[in-house]
Order: structure tokens, then sequence, then C-alpha cells
């Protein structure tokens, strides 16, 4: 059996994945409150046997996180505990931009979905709202935009009469009070943001894309937005297994 995690800066998530790549189970916490007493009780509690671990991969924007679970696993599992980027990945995708700028969930993510036919945007709702570029058999770049939910707080904490909302659809654009002023401005204004930043995509390169959405708020604009989406929530995930492959 294989862990393979993503550690992303708000959320960080387990899988356990069997020899023939089948998800067999899922954890999920709080990157930054990671211990090794935590790690310990939710080994147990989840009856995860880690002496018959035999690769260990993970996707990290957060170096703290990963060098607590990796000493922890170190000494519990068989196998090194490696990160994407200590992998040679040349094999598998051309990445053309600076290698070190590009975090390693987004390289999963592009060779989750790379294949020689077909190009990829691919929209990931985290901390930050990303859109990321594949072309055929190439990782071209992205954007990064802010996250709607760390927006959403920055506005709570910084205009003292705005009330703490959960963010929904909307039909009206035009707000009757603060509560539907403020979802209509995060739930269009992102909308809009959306669909021109694929628009711009796609007249800059002049090319065709297939569009797929993952993270915390995709289900919320999956069916909200003009532009066709696929829906994938383990798109990480499945890109880790087929890195794993590289581990000998």
């Amino acid at each position: 059996m294989y862990i393979l995690g993503d550690i992303g800066n708000t959320e960080t998530k387990l899988c356990l994945v069997s020899k023939k790549n089948k998800i067999l189970k899922k954890i999920t916490f709080l990157s930054k409150s990671v211990n090794n007493n935590k790690l310990n009780n939710l080994f147990k509690k989840n009856k995860i046997h880690l002496n018959q671990i035999e690769k260990v991969l993970f996707c990290s924007v957060v170096p703290k996180t990963f060098s607590i679970i990796r000493k922890f696993l170190s000494k519990k599992v068989k196998s090194k505990c490696y990160e994407v980027k200590n992998l040679n990945l040349k094999s598998i995708i051309k990445i053309k931009v600076d290698y070190k700028q590009v975090g390693s969930d987004r390289i999963a993510n592009a060779i989750s979905l790379m294949n020689n036919r077909n190009n990829f945007i691919i929209l990931d709702f985290g901390t930050a709202t990303t859109f990321d570029v594949i072309i055929k058999n190439a990782y071209y770049g992205g954007i990064i935009a802010p996250g709607v939910k760390l927006s959403l707080n920055s506005l709570f904490d910084k205009a003292t009469l705005i009330p703490k909302i959960d963010l929904k659809k909307i039909n009206k654009v035009i707000g009757k009070n603060t509560i539907t002023a403020v979802r209509s401005g995060f739930f269009w204004g992102y909308a809009g943001l959306i669909d021109n930043i694929i628009n711009l995509i796609k007249k800059e390169t002049r090319k065709s894309f297939k569009v797929i959405i993952t993270g915390g708020f995709s289900n919320l604009f999956k069916n909200s937005i003009k532009t066709k989406v696929s829906h994938n929530q383990d798109i990480t995930i499945k890109g880790l297994i087929k890195i794993s492959k590289l581990i000998k």
C-alpha cells in the first residue's frame, strides 16, 4: 500500500492507496495544526498499519508541515518519504516555466490530466484560485488569483459592519441588504473573473481547452459560469498516483 498526500496552505489530504491504484481511505486535517501526537492518533484511528506502507509521496506548498510529516513517517515506514519535486519528472511532463516557481500540487494536477491529444485548463479553488494551462504533454504556466475564502475573510476582518456569511449561489445581481450585496459581489465577481480569464487564455494561445475544476468552491461555480467545465475532486491524488510509479 502507498500513502499519498497533498499538503495545502489550509488543509492536508492523506490517501491510502492500494498497489492497484485504488483509493482505500481519505484523511483530511488542518495543515498548520499537525504534530506527532496528532499524526499518531490519526493513523491509529483510521487503522493504517504504517509498517505495511511501501511508498510515500507528497505534494506540498507548506515546507514546515511536510518536514513534520516526513520526520514522523521516516521512523514508521519502510520507504523514503518523497516530495514531488524530489523526483525527475522530465520523463512524464515538459515544464515550460521556472520549475522552482510552480507549486508541486499544480504539477501533480497537470500530470493527472495531460496526454498527447488534448489541452486543459485546470481551475483549482484553494487558498488561492489558480488556473493552470496544459497543452498536450506540457505545462505552460498559469494564473494565481486571490482565493474566494481568503478574500471573504479579509473583508470580514477589515470591514467592521459586514457580518460573516456563507457564500452561496444568488440569482439577482443587485443586493437588497448587506448580506445579499456581499454574496452578489463575490458570486458574480468570481464567476466573471473565471470566464474572463479562461477566454483570455484561449485568445492568447489560439487553442481550445477542456476545463477541469476542483477544490473547495468548485461545487458552487461548476454550473454557474458560461464556460463548460468538468468537475474532478480527486485530480491531485490521481496525479500523485501517476508520479508514484517513478519511485522504485
